[in-house]
């Protein structure tokens, strides 16, 4: 089995381009797949590799100034859900656009055993704050779907909503996948002026890790930015596919439709392409296939990048 291993940290890091060189060296030498965002403000990436290779790889991030306390879920893959392995420098390890410190900022965390009695209560405000598409595959019952496109439009819409959706509310309860994006959502409405303010410790990753699926307040899958698309309680592999014309996740429903062909449309991007996308698209799928059926990597096509739409 292949572990899969979600991992972040903010920390200051003076030299992230020097960190980057000698992460990506321990990575590549432990046959280490995946992806890593390295910033001036921390580390953030899903990496995934056999369990002795990724603990080296680890260990090194740990070694980091100030990551020793690296927040770090596993999970597990039949096979390898990355086909190449990405170390990179960003201005920010996930994108908001609105300067905050996680650091000193950030609200209250709480427990995954805590957290069905806070969303629970009437006067919590529960907000997702992913993506509309990750917000479609699963969520938790009664949160608010900012129906945001990226993590950088939260800001603007918060603010635009702020007097409706807190009207009655005495505190804000938010989660991601994984606790990064909490990490500078929470800050940002403090800074905005709101007090009281928590986020699911972990992320949707540890809740599902951890509360018994008979307790889950949970509803449908967790969508992650690899190769298995989708898990569900206790991080098991999901039912949603991955259009790889759009990449956008694919349920049971919308895979029943005509306008689904696996590796060339979906029903969401079918009629923004025409003949001649569709054509390429067929045939990288082709490629892929016969890649697969030789037991090598086809890379022409890579899953959402862990930062670029912001992983956690």
């Amino acid at each position: 089995m292949i572990r899969v291993s979600a991992l972040y940290r903010f920390a200051p890091i003076a030299d992230p381009h020097a960190a980057r060189d000698a992460l990506l060296a321990v990575a590549r030498a432990a046959g280490v797949k995946g992806t890593l965002l390295l910033a001036g403000e921390g580390i953030n990436g899903t990496i995934a590799g056999a369990p002795e290779a990724l603990d080296r790889v680890i260990a090194r991030i740990r070694e980091l100034p100030g990551c020793a306390d690296l927040s770090l879920k596993h999970g597990w893959a039949a096979t390898n859900p990355f086909h190449r392995l990405k170390v990179k420098v960003k201005r920010e390890i996930v994108t908001m656009g609105v300067a905050v410190d996680p650091l000193t900022d950030a609200g209250t965390y709480v427990a995954p055993a805590a957290w069905n009695d806070l969303i629970a209560d009437p006067q919590t405000l529960v907000i997702d704050t992913r993506n509309a598409y990750e917000v479609a595959v699963g969520t938790f019952a009664g949160a608010v779907d900012p129906g945001t496109a990226s993590f950088a439009d939260f800001p603007a819409w918060f603010r635009d909503h702020r007097e409706t959706l807190m009207a009655g509310k005495t505190r804000v309860a938010m989660f991601c996948t994984g606790g990064i994006r909490c990490e500078k959502s929470t800050a940002f409405l403090k800074a905005e002026g709101v007090e009281a303010v928590h986020h699911l410790d972990g992320g949707i990753l540890r809740y599902l890790e951890e509360v018994p699926e008979d307790q889950s307040r949970w509803q449908g899958e967790c969508f992650v930015f690899d190769q298995r698309v989708a898990v569900g309680h206790r991080l098991a592999p999901g039912t949603h596919a991955l259009c790889h014309a759009c990449r956008m996740p694919v349920g049971e429903t919308d895979r029943a439709s005509p306008l689904y062909v696996e590796g060339v449309s979906c029903p969401a991007c079918h009629a923004s392409r025409d003949d001649t996308q569709r054509a390429g698209y067929a045939e990288r799928h082709r490629q892929q296939r016969l890649a697969e059926d030789r037991g090598t990597s086809h890379v022409g096509w890579s899953a959402p990048v862990p930062g670029q739409d912001g992983v956690g």
